[in-house]
Formats: C-alpha cells, structure tokens, sequence
C-alpha cells in the first residue's frame, strides 16, 4: 500500500508541474493555415492559460472575432508561443472546443 501511494504521489507531482509549466496552443484552421495544429509549449512567465487558442484568447478579452483580430492575435502570440514551443501535433478540435468554452467560429 505505501508502494502505491508513493507513486500516486508522484505521479501527482509530475501532473503539477507539467500543469503549471507547459500549456497547449490550438491554431484552427484559417486562411493560409488549412491544417492548423495544436502546439505543446513551455508557458511557465507567459501568463497564458493552460489550453488556450486565438478565439479563446479574443473571447477572454471580449473582443471582436474576426479574420483581422485573429490575424493580430496570431501575430503577436504566434512569436512568443513558437520560441517556447516543444513539440507541435495536429490539430485537435476537441481543444479548440475547450478553450473556447465550447462556441465554435468556423
């Protein structure tokens, strides 16, 4: 029993730390971009919400979505979220869905 709790305690600590320094960046399909992807970054100091996307981004600043906003957003977010980046996935619409609070803008 101290085994398993041993592990479950680790285990947690990894889950925390990986909460709490990596996050998930989702850039749907848009424009040039037809394939999107979901990329994993090191967002310890970017004060970025863990799953976050450019529409999320824009609904948690009660902005406008549009094409010209979220090319904006992209631009801005996009250098830093690419310099941090570890790993890069398709993309995954099901994130998307969870960043902006399920509302879907395609």
């Amino acid at each position: 029993m101290a085994k398993f709790l041993r592990r479950i305690f680790i285990f947690s600590l990894f889950a925390a730390a990986f909460y709490f320094c990596f996050g998930f960046f989702i850039v749907q399909p848009i424009g040039k971009l037809k394939d999107g992807s979901t990329i994993l970054y090191f967002r310890l100091g970017a004060n970025g919400r863990f799953i976050s996307s450019i529409d999320g981004v824009l609904l948690d600043n009660s902005e406008d979505i549009n094409l010209v906003s979220r090319m904006f957003v992209l631009g801005k977010l996009g250098k830093v979220v690419n310099e941090r980046k570890v790993a890069s996935f398709p993309y995954s619409n099901t994130l998307y869905l969870i960043s902006t609070n399920g509302k879907d803008f395609n």
